[in-house]
């Protein structure tokens, strides 16, 4: 998709903080943004399939793992 501009309003003292490490500050918070999206989605998700994560959760405590006489370990 390419790379677009976009503009970000930074604390002055981390931004100076940054310049002067040489750190690429665009870099940095596209790296963060990533990461806070895929916890959302993975919030987001688990809320969704609330419901049949409880289901199988319970399912399992009732009756022990799916094909448990199989493991070997």
């Amino acid at each position: 998709m390419g790379r677009i501009k976009v503009n970000l309003t930074l604390d002055a003292e981390v931004a100076e903080t940054a310049r002067a490490l040489g750190l690429n500050m665009s870099r940095l918070a596209e790296g963060a943004i990533l990461e806070a999206a895929k916890v959302e989605r993975n919030r987001l998700w688990r809320e969704e399939n609330r419901a049949a994560i409880d289901a199988y959760a319970e399912e399992v405590a009732q009756n022990g793992l799916p094909l448990a006489q199989f493991r070997s370990f």
